[in-house]
């Protein structure tokens, strides 16, 4: 068996805490998982990994393995990636996780002209709400919106900002009114935002001072931004959206944009990366073309 082969299924293993993971992960057999750890005992003549029915765990020795495994994986990885750069092409697959709706009609459309100008450039794209761990997804990039945790060995880099804007339909104001103020949101009703615990509020910035938070009355509450944007085009109320979802909408006369004089609300958007000794070409140039792109398709 290939020695770099079984130090990447054993680090896999002892990340995801089981056998059946990692095979899921490296789409390997279970059986196949347990071969290359075997052949990483039998040659290094110790147990790296305790294993019952219910449970394994890294051994004393297992654990010191491990560390030097991730350091060999890592260059290891930073050598390929150094002799795929001399080529001055990315190949390869790149795969990247991203929020549904954003990904849709922002990322992928980037990343998919990149792959059309690059043919060796593979794209495994993800489209998924739910925070994914970097470490355990085998995702070489991640795009995240809105605020970020520290994370030790996580690279981040700003690539967009997204505006929120406030926005109904043409028959909801005639019948309703067009709130002129923030203090007037309190008497319409509002379409909001919501995946799990409370609405989140409406901000709306303030030179050198804290966000005016706002929470409108409502009483539907939706996880999917497209179905918001839906629902205000039938007249049902107010929403706070980000710019470039109803920029179309707003532009055709189906929605309109209220407030205007309030400075809009900015999400950051981030690429995410694990820290590595050298990142990939691939890699570097998609996050670059992101940087250049997205912020045209926020305006």
């Amino acid at each position: 068996m290939d020695r770099l082969t079984s130090m990447a299924v054993f680090v896999k293993a002892a990340d995801l805490g089981s056998f059946a993971a990692a095979a899921m992960a490296l789409d390997l057999s279970g059986p196949m998982v347990g071969k290359h750890i075997r052949f990483l005992e039998d040659r290094l003549g110790v147990r790296l990994i305790n294993r019952t029915t219910r449970r394994q765990s890294l051994t004393e020795l297992g654990r010191a393995y491990y560390e030097r495994c991730r350091v060999v994986l890592a260059e290891a990885e930073a050598a390929d990636a150094l002799a795929a750069d001399q080529l001055a092409e990315p190949r390869g697959k790149l795969r990247v996780t991203m929020p549904v709706h954003f990904g849709r009609r922002c990322v992928a459309p980037v990343l998919l002209d990149l792959a059309q100008q690059y043919p060796a450039l593979e794209l495994d794209l993800s489209f998924n709400d739910s925070i994914v761990d970097l470490a355990e997804g085998s995702y070489d990039l991640a795009i995240r919106t809105g605020s970020l945790q520290d994370k030790a060995g996580v690279i981040a880099r700003r690539i967009a900002n997204q505006r929120m804007v406030v926005c109904a339909s043409p028959d909801y104001i005639e019948r309703h009114g067009r709130p002129r103020q923030i203090e007037d949101l309190s008497r319409h009703q509002a379409v909001v935002y919501r995946r799990s615990g409370p609405v989140p509020p409406w901000l709306f910035p303030r030179s050198g001072q804290p966000d005016v938070a706002v929470t409108p009355p409502n009483r539907l509450r939706l996880d999917d931004l497209d179905a918001i944007a839906d629902a205000i085009t039938t007249g049902i109320g107010l929403a706070w959206l980000p710019y470039w979802l109803v920029r179309e909408r707003i532009l055709a006369g189906a929605l309109v944009e209220l407030l205007p004089d309030e400075p809009g609300f900015l999400y950051n958007a981030y690429a995410l990366w694990l820290e590595t000794p050298h990142l990939p070409l691939k890699t570097r140039l998609s996050i670059d073309a992101l940087a250049a792109a997205l912020p045209k398709h926020m305006t």
